[in-house]
Parts: structure tokens; sequence; C-alpha cells
């Protein structure tokens, strides 16, 4: 039976003639280019067919019209010079050489077929990886599209799995359900709803959402609740602009906030701060805690986090008397090996606070399709599941993820073994949707060499991308969000909104093609049974069956929220017996986390010095004293993607280092030097940018740098400054023992000036 969506009556249909000769297209942005918000749009085309204005849609009460300038100029990725317009194959011989040949989509699919179906029959399906990034609708696509192979191993090619994933395994193991911000995001006329209630507190906890738009979240919603009256605290070793709004502003050294959500907890607890009825009631392992958190004072926190003790207590004050409290917490949480314990401390907080399942606190998210765990499950039968690597390592990575351990993969690859020294031959890879080279893999040169070891590598992107250049032997030329169909659902609270194309170009010669398409049009040729569909509107449609709509219905009405309600879990609707209680083994929130024992983890939240620091390695910090936290976020770039569009660079056109006074003092380097970070792994080039705002002994950089526009394509010639600037060249592929999570942002470096 289909639920009862919440849709939206708008004034004009989804596409429509304007009074001055234009057509408009409704619809929705989902990079790329863009980023990963899926923001409501209107697209303008002339009478030719050509894009030349794109608006934030009024409409949608998602962004309410606000657009940020990666949509804005969609012109110039769209129409840009060096876009891929045709599919391309090179002799696996001339890798790194930019020695391309057109060919048709027909071949480049009579190819790609060729290959991967050969390793498939010699070697078996697990001997192809599927490697996704994170850009696009793209997550549940390419599971279907391995799975449907045969292969288990679908991979973000991130260390640890370092983004978003540490938290949402670790909140499923703690609390049965994942948990995000109560911004009013989930009901159509937003702060205006009767039910929801502007949070008293935010608690930004290492991310900049205004300038990041992570996961789900329009960070100016964040602006929104402050204009009415929701007080904010910061937890980020660099003092944002949100921080100058803060009651209390903790400039954490990076890596160590598993320390600072104890000295909270040992705050709450015993200044007997926590609500006691939510604890008695929906709690398991209070006691336990209680005791854990003694030996975490704030005298002790605050010099293991380079923070006051006296903020500490604060802070936690102000969390524990809120009536209601959302925790932004960001990547910074999961870009360290101790990420899974720091989330661990963080919900614990959430918990003991009653901040979970209610009214301007953090909420549970209903879910068209649980992206998380991928779309066709069904088609992967238990036998190759078991083949999936790095699943006898890491349990808690297999139970709770969709994905093969990155690490794990490629050591596979290098070494023709699995984890547990199976023997494990690799012999091909897709890659969609990903520049990992600069992007999300440490030790670039290792990857490169790793490679270069497979017999076939195809991939998918809208631009020549230093990954492609370097390992690729077909390219496909993907769609931007302007020239394809889609559906917007994932991350955060859902609701069912379709991406719609406003531009088609093959009169022009040029047919690009969305990642869904491809995936479906190969998927059918590797597996007909797993891709019923004759095109992408009905397989979207199939998607939209619980809606009672199909993608022609929903985009007319989009977009279509998901019916909400708060405390589900009084009510039995977060668990599948129908009874009171969280979707856990005790029906509790686990403090104590029967899980993570199970899989040899601690079932309390411990810290964890980073590998590299200033008390783990103080040999090393004495010649490296600098911790360096990386993925410093910018205005107009989105990871790796906008750097050959020339408004998005003119607005930031440079790699940079952000560097506070006593750390310019120190190497006598100021604003527009530029430096050589360095360490023991690697070296990276960046331009000094003298900021105060950073905490002492700290600098940061930004992260996904290369140059499109070098001349040189080729090995020889650096591969378009990737290896050269590349802040991932200062890392090594070195994950937490629970398989989530490692070291991105802390790592220890020294400074040398370039002299002129």
């Amino acid at each position: 039976m289909a639920k009862e969506y919440m849709t939206l009556e708008h004034e004009k249909p989804w596409r429509y003639e304007t009074e001055d000769g234009l057509t408009c297209t409704r619809g929705s942005a989902w990079s790329g280019p863009g980023c990963h918000l899926g923001c409501g749009v209107l697209l303008y085309t002339d009478k030719d067919g050509k894009l030349v204005k794109v608006e934030g849609d009024p409409e949608n009460p998602f962004n309410k019209g606000r657009l940020c300038v990666r949509c804005l100029d969609a012109m110039e990725a769209v129409y840009h010079k060096d876009r891929l317009t045709t599919p391309m194959k090179r002799d696996p011989s001339k890798r790194g050489k930019d020695e391309w040949e057109p060919i048709t989509w027909d071949e480049a699919y009579d190819l790609i077929f060729e290959k991967f179906d050969g390793f498939r029959k010699e070697f078996g399906p697990e001997s192809v990886a599927f490697f996704q990034g994170t850009g696009r609708d793209i997550a549940p696509w390419i599971t279907r599209f391995a799975w449907s192979f045969g292969s288990p191993n679908n991979v973000f090619g991130m260390s640890g799995n370092s983004c978003y994933g540490p938290r949402v395994a670790g909140a499923m193991c703690v609390t049965g359900s994942f948990w995000v911000g109560d911004y009013s995001q989930q009901f159509l006329d937003r702060y205006d709803n009767p039910e929801w209630k502007v949070p008293e507190l935010i608690v930004v906890w290492g991310n900049n959402p205004i300038k990041s738009n992570s996961d789900g979240l329009y960070g100016h919603w964040v602006v929104d609740c402050m204009k009415r009256g929701s007080k904010i605290i910061t937890v980020d070793p660099k003092r944002i602009w949100l921080a100058n709004k803060a009651e209390v502003h903790l400039p954490i050294r990076p890596g160590t906030d598993a320390a600072m959500a104890l000295g909270m907890l040992n705050v709450i607890i015993n200044e007997n701060l926590y609500d006691h009825e939510f604890v008695d009631c929906w709690t398991y392992g209070f006691d336990e805690l209680k005791e854990h958190v003694q030996e975490w004072t704030p005298e002790r926190v605050a010099e293991v986090c380079w923070v006051e003790a006296d903020d500490i207590r604060e802070a936690a004050r102000l969390i524990a008397a809120a009536d209601g409290c959302v925790f932004q917490w960001g990547v910074a949480v999961d870009m360290q090996k101790n990420a899974v314990a720091a989330g661990h401390a963080i919900t614990c907080i959430q918990a003991i606070t009653a901040n979970i399942d209610n009214p301007g606190g953090m909420i549970c998210p209903d879910y068209i399709l649980m992206y998380f765990n991928g779309w066709g499950r069904e088609l992967l039968d238990p036998e190759k599941r078991a083949n999936r690597i790095g699943d006898s390592k890491f349990p808690m990575v297999a139970d709770a993820y969709s994905k093969a351990d990155a690490d794990e993969v490629y050591h596979c690859i290098m070494t023709g073994k699995d984890e547990i020294g199976r023997d494990h031959p690799m012999k091909g890879a897709w890659i969609q949707t990903t520049n990992f080279l600069v992007n999300t893999a440490p030790d670039p040169e290792y990857l490169i060499e790793a490679f270069h070891k497979l017999e076939f590598v195809a991939a998918i992107d809208m631009f020549m991308t230093p990954t492609i250049m370097e390992l690729a032997d077909v390219v496909l030329p993907a769609a931007s969000f302007v020239e394809r169909q889609g559906i917007r659902i994932g991350d955060g609270v859902q609701r069912a909104e379709t991406i719609n194309r406003a531009v088609d170009r093959r009169s022009e010669g040029i047919d690009v093609r969305s990642d869904m398409q491809v995936n479906r049009e190969l998927g059918k040729r590797f597996n007909p049974e797993a891709y019923p569909w004759d095109n992408e509107e009905d397989m979207f449609s199939s998607i939209f069956a619980e809606t009672g709509m199909s993608f022609e219905q929903v985009r007319e009405k989009a977009p279509v929220y998901l019916p909400f309600e708060y405390h589900k879990y009084k009510t039995g609707k977060l668990r599948a017996d129908g009874k009171p209680g969280f979707n856990t083994r005790t029906g509790r929130i686990e403090l104590w986390c029967s899980l993570y024992s199970g899989y040899g983890l601690d079932p309390l939240p411990v810290y964890e010095e980073p590998s590299h620091s200033p008390y783990r390695t103080p040999e090393e910090y004495a010649e490296y004293p600098v911790v360096l936290t990386t993925g410093s976020r910018n205005w107009s770039l989105f990871h790796s993607e906008h750097r050959q569009i020339p408004r998005m660079r003119a607005l930031h056109p440079e790699p940079t280092v952000l560097v506070p006074l006593d750390i310019a003092e120190k190497f006598d380097i100021k604003t527009g030097d530029w430096v050589i970070l360095r360490n023991q792994y690697g070296k990276c080039k960046r331009k000094v940018v003298l900021d105060s705002t950073m905490a002492p002994g700290i600098a940061s950089t930004d992260h996904g740098w290369w140059f499109p526009e070098a001349e040189g394509r080729s090995e020889e010639d650096g591969l378009f400054g990737a290896l050269e600037y590349n802040c991932n060249m200062l890392f090594k592929f070195d994950q937490g023992k629970s398989g989530f999570g490692c070291d991105y942002k802390n790592m220890l470096v020294t400074i040398d000036k370039i002299e002129e």
C-alpha cells in the first residue's frame, strides 16, 4: 500500500515557456557539476535549446530559491571546451599518455563487455572492482551494477571509508538507526510547521556547513535557525564565521574529538545534568559509561585537545540545558583512525541529554531507498558475497556497509592476495565518478603502481582527470545534471525529487550519457534479468513505487516528502517487531555497545592519540612541528571538481595553506609565499595565507588539487600537477582497527619556504 506522501502544488508545470521566449525546466541539481545537495533549480534554455540561465527554485522547500555559485555557473561547465564528448580508448601500454582514439558508444560497450566478461569467466566476477566517488546520484546505481555483474567488490576509494561511513555505521551499532539534525527539512512548510521546534543550541563540530553544504545539509539552515534564536557552539581548530557568533568556541587539536566528547560526558554526568528519565528508560550501560568517563576531567581533556577546561565545562552545561540540541558534526570526526569511538562518544552525549528523536534535536530519516546499503542486494548470492575483500578482517565493515574495504582492495590488486592470504587475482576495474588519485586516496604513487598491474580499466566522467589519464584504457563521457534524467534521494532526510534533462546536444554530435543510463545499458548486457527496464524513467518509477507515483508523476509534484513523526521510539516505529524502543539487541541506545564488544572493539568510547602527534611521536614532532589538517572548504570548488571552470578558479585559483601567526614566525613566511609541506611520507606545494583565525600550532590546507590547464598531460609532465600539489602525498593507507577511519585530518609536517 502506498504511503501518504506530502506533495507540493506548483503554480506551473515542470516545464513551461516564459514571457521572454525561454523554456524553463524545473528540477534538481545533483553533481556534477555541483555538490552533495540536490537543490531545487530552474534551468532556462533559448530557442536553440542552449542553457542560458540557472536560478534557484523559490517553490522548493529545500533551498527556497537560494543557490551557490557551483550551480549558478553551470553554463561554463556544460559548454566547456574540454568536456569529454565521445567515448575514447587507448592501448593499455600507453597509460599516462594523452594518446586517445575516439570510438562509438557501441564499440566502447563491446570492448568493456568483452574484457570484463572474459575476466568473469576465467577468474570469477570478484576479479573486477567497481570504484565510486561522492558526486552525482551514484550510490544506488553502481552497487546494482557491480552486484548484477556478480562482483561483491564495490569500493569507495578512501582509506577507512572515512567519509560519512564511520558515523553511519557507528550510529547503527549504538542506536539501531542513523540521525541527522532537525532543521525542519522534513516538512513542506519548513519553519512554519507547528510540530517543529527551533533548536535552542546547535553544536557545529568539525565542519563549516555554510561552505561545505555536506551530507544532505543546506548550510544556511544553520543561519536560518540562528535568526530564530538558536545559539551556537563550534568545535574547530579554525575560528570560522559561525565561531564569531558562538557562545563557546573550542579550537580543538585535530584528531582529539573523542577526548573532547568524553570530557563533556564527564561534566554532564558528574554535575547531574543528564536526563534521568530518558537514561533510565531508553539507554543501556549508563553505569559503565559513568565510571569510564571519570578519568576524563576537563583539565585532562584541555591538555589533550589544546583548549581551556572552563570552555569545555561551559559547552557541556549549555548542551545539557538546551531545549533541543542539534549536533552538526562533519567529516573531521570520520577522518581519524579513532573515528568510530569519536562518533560513539558524541552519540552518548546526544543520548544522555535526550536529544534523540525529538523536535529541534537529532531525528531519524525515513527512506525511499536506504542507499547506504545499496540497491540490488538480492542480486548478490551468499557465495559471491563471501568473496568480498576485507570482510574477514573487519566484521563491523562487513555487517554495516555495502562496500569492500578500500585499503584491502588496493593491497589485493598489488599482491594478488586477499586480507587472509588467499589467492585473489584482480584483473579489471570500473571507475565511476571518482578522481581518487587527487581526492580521496592517500599515497597516489602506490595506487598508480597497483592499478598498472590491472589488465583493463574503464572509467566515466565529465572531464579528463588525472585518475583517468593515468589509469584508464577506456573513458566514457558523462552527462551533467543539466543533460540527464535522474532522481534525488540519498543522505539525510529523503525526498522524492527528479533531475530533469533541459539540454540535449545530440544534434551537435555530442552524445553524453548519465551514469544511470550507462549502468543500465551495460548492466543489461552483463545480467539482463537485473535490468528489466527499457529506459531510466521506468527504472526510477520502480524505486518510486511506494509513493504510488511514477517518475513522470513525481516530476510534476516534486519534491514529494515522506510522512514524518517524532518520538518513533515510543510508538514502535523504529523496530521491525513494532515494540517501543530502539532497533538494537537490547532495545535501548547502547552506551555500552554489545555489537562493538562482539567485533573485538571496546564497547565504551575510548580515546586513542593520533598515530602521528606531539605526544605519541615526540621525536617526529621535533622534526615536523606543525599539526596539519586537510580538506579546508571554499565557496567555489567541490572536492577535485571545477578546477577547469574559469569563474570557479577565479574565486580560488591556487592551493593554499592557512597558517597562524606563530607558525608564520617560526618559518619566516607570509601571505603569498610558496612553500613545500613535507614529512617522512612525501611533500606537496602550497601558497601561504596568513590566517589569524587558525589555532596556534595548527595549519589547514585544501584538498583535491590538480591543474587541468597544464600543457603536459603525461607522467613526465607531472600528471596535471596531481603529484606535485596533492596533499594526499603526505599520507599512507592506515585505517582504524574497526576498518573505519584514517588520519586524513591530523598529520605532522614541516614547512620549507621556496625562495624566488
